[in-house]
């Protein structure tokens, strides 16, 4: 539980003084004229302790107090150096936002983590085919002439891929596209044996982590995954535009699971028991096998040497690259990875709020500090963006402001080796989240470029829209930040919060709080490599620093009003909406098999009564004011609106991923990042449809049952009533 703010003696955090009658409006002004002058000061200058300004007021003061030179400051700070999970620089990123937030005095402290990380003690690559001289690669990202950062770049962790297996391979290499399951299966159709080979992929379509996995699964000694130009490098490189420079290599971790892969299922706290570091590198969610990332000009160069078959039109690059060719050989690519795992120390930075009317009620906000190597992009415009936004928190409490439910500001460690520093902090206190936190909200990279994106569990749909439309578009001031979202090609849907690509994974996926995620723009080309730095934010990214201040403003609106209405801002008419379409999804995968969806439509059904019911009372309450004095009603609807999204997880899991607990929205089986709604029917369907035995479509009717079990457990929270 965060511990209560000391009392500084303020004005802020006194309690306001309790409001006296007033005359109607046209009398106060007319006696207000006929006081002396000064007089008249003094009663404006303490009217806001007389009666205390609505909550709307607080709001749009906050949208007017944005500073993008407070942004630009943090984020400049932030990204001096290359500051990797477990080192001294990245412990030096956590003083820079203990201080910042300790500075505005909120209650502030540091939680560290002992957790197994892993860092590369050496690594080659060596290219030969006949009739061709041994190329060794260099595995060396090139700094540019003038830049800023090429002192310090030597700091950068060397390329690899985190949790990746120790060994040396030397094989034929084979190309296997985007390395998704499809591609593994059409080398197959097309009799190209990858046992023991080494497998080139490029980067894109799905995780690292899976591209390696699935290399393992075909039957891949090694992997080496290229950033192709096709897809990064499709126009003037950096610094002279936004694109990958030949020499850039993506990093990042290829771990599948979730949190300290030693604690699994439990926190890393202090004395805790772990597994022991072979039992966690030697699970399934580990690569298994050496692997290592290159730059788009070195796989370039392997494809060069690769024959056999010409791959397929999908699987070709872009304009002027060679023809890409399945192999295997003759080329042979001679790979050496030798990694360090080690349990180190990650820190987390958490600050405190604390709310006036319901202070056991949380609001979160979290986003994550650590990067692989400068991180201006990710994460640390999101970084930037929670502490511009703590300042303008900090604001409104010098005009008298207090939350009526906590706010708590997360500043996470480790996410980029697997979710570490959220999932650890939540696992150790899952009780206290589980019966107290409102919702989480989520920045992981505020800002990639133009656009506005966002993704939620359905019920905050509607609280994400209007909250846009009183947000400036940063690039068009003569529109809402709603305007260029409408005009988006995203404008269509907001994004499901299955993906296991950042921190709400924990929050939504293991226990059930409902959750937001928002950036502006959403990809960008030098990702997770040494150009993701402060000049390629200013030139390309944001050079107003504007678009930092939208999402600043934007995360902290949904914030206030969550933490300052007295009813929860929820609507769960859209989650009705989103179960039937996944039903819809699955239907179509059913036709002809014996299995029925039966169970799930009544339970969807259900599920929309309740909802309407839930509308009904609000509309009461809205044309009556029939609650006013009737707290418990207030309260008893809160509860229900806050734990629905609960009953949607079931304390067994996913079946043979017990870790997520929610069965309306994880991980895709084949995409770490991707989401899938009814994630267990869509694992049972295509289990069933590979061996299409009767035992394999009973599992798909069993989890079609649960899923229909929990989505009547939420419709019985929603109405709040007992069978």
């Amino acid at each position: 539980m965060p511990p209560p703010p000391e009392d500084d003696g303020s004005s802020a955090r006194r309690p306001l003084i309790p409001p006296t009658p007033l005359p109607p409006p046209g009398r106060a002004v007319a006696r207000l004229h006929s006081l002396p002058l000064l007089v008249a000061a003094a009663f404006a200058a303490s009217y806001h302790l007389l009666v205390a300004p609505s909550p709307s007021y607080y709001h749009s003061l906050f949208l007017s107090l944005g500073s993008n030179d407070t942004a630009a400051a943090h984020l400049r700070a932030l990204t001096l150096r290359p500051h990797l999970a477990g080192t001294e620089a990245n412990a030096r990123a956590a003083e820079h936002v203990v201080s910042a937030l300790s500075s505005l005095s909120f209650p502030t402290r540091v939680v560290p983590y002992s957790v197994l990380l892993t860092y590369p003690v050496h690594r080659s690559l060596s290219l030969s085919a006949p009739g061709h001289a041994t190329t060794p690669f260099a595995l060396v990202q090139d700094t540019y002439p003038g830049d800023p950062y090429a002192a310090v770049s030597a700091e950068a962790v060397p390329t690899f891929l985190a949790y990746a297996a120790s060994g040396s391979v030397a094989a034929e290499a084979v190309y296997a596209n985007y390395g998704r399951p499809e591609d593994f299966a059409y080398l197959a159709a097309r009799g190209v044996n990858v046992t023991g080979k080494v497998v080139l992929a490029r980067y894109g379509k799905v995780y690292r982590g899976d591209i390696v996995i699935n290399a393992r699964k075909a039957g891949a000694a090694a992997a080496v995954i290229y950033t192709d130009a096709k897809d990064y490098a499709a126009g003037e490189a950096f610094p002279d535009g936004p694109w990958m420079p030949p020499t850039g290599v993506q990093v990042g971790s290829t771990f599948k699971g979730v949190g300290d892969p030693t604690t699994p299922m439990w926190a890393s706290s202090e004395g805790c028991e772990r597994v022991s570091v072979a039992e966690a590198m030697a699970t399934d969610d580990m690569p298994g096998i050496p692997a290592l990332p290159v730059s788009g000009r070195d796989g370039e160069a392997i494809l060069q040497l690769i024959g056999g078959d010409v791959a397929p039109k999908d699987w070709q690059g872009g304009h002027g690259s060679p023809v890409y060719r399945l192999g295997p050989g003759p080329a042979v690519l001679n790979l050496t990875y030798i990694g360090n795992e080690t349990v180190a120390t990650i820190q987390n930075v958490i600050s405190v709020i604390e709310g006036k009317e319901e202070p056991e009620r949380y609001i979160i906000l979290g986003n994550h500090r650590d990067a692989w190597t400068f991180g201006a992009v990710d994460p640390n415009s999101g970084t930037a963006a929670l502490l511009e936004l703590a300042q303008r928190f900090s604001e409104l409490q010098k005009k008298g402001w207090r939350p009526r439910r906590t706010i708590i500001l997360c500043n996470w460690d480790a996410e980029e080796y697997g979710l570490v520093g959220s999932t650890e902090w939540v696992e150790e206190n899952r009780a206290m989240l589980t019966s107290r936190t409102v919702a989480y909200l989520n920045v992981d990279s505020a800002v990639y470029g133009a656009g506005f994106y966002a993704s939620a569990t359905p019920q905050l749909d509607k609280l994400l829209k209007e909250a846009s439309k009183q947000v400036q578009n940063p690039d068009n001031e003569t529109q809402s930040l709603y305007d260029l979202w409408m005009a988006s090609d995203s404008s269509s849907t907001i994004g499901r919060l299955g993906g296991g690509g950042s921190d709400y994974s924990a929050f939504v996926q293991h226990i059930g709080i409902p959750s937001i995620d928002i950036s502006m723009g959403s990809e960008y080309a030098v990702y997770h490599s040494l150009y993701d730095d402060f000049v390629w934010m200013e030139k390309f990214g944001d050079p107003l620093f504007r678009r930092h201040v939208a999402v600043a403003s934007m995360w902290g609106l949904v914030a206030l009003r969550l933490s300052d209405e007295e009813i929860l801002p929820f609507n769960y008419s859209t989650y009705a909406v989103e179960l039937e379409n996944g039903a819809i999804d699955i239907n179509k995968r059913l036709v002809g098999v014996p299995v029925s969806s039966s169970p799930l439509q009544k339970s969807i059904a259900e599920f929309k009564r309740a909802a309407l019911q839930v509308d009904s009372e609000l509309k009461t309450r809205k044309v009556w004011n029939t609650w006013r004095n009737n707290p418990l009603k207030v309260r008893d609807l809160n509860e229900r609106l806050m734990m629905t999204e609960r009953a949607f997880t079931d304390r067994e899991g996913l079946s043979g991923r017990p870790w997520y607990k929610h069965l309306i929205y994880a991980p895709s089986l084949h995409d770490d990042y991707g989401a899938q709604v009814y994630p267990g029917v869509d694992d049972a369907i295509q289990m069933a449809e590979r061996t299409n035995t009767s035992e394999s479509w009973r599992s798909v009717q069993h989890e079609i049952y649960r899923i229909a079990r929990v989505i009547n457990q939420a419709s019985l929270v929603l109405s709040g009533g007992l069978t």
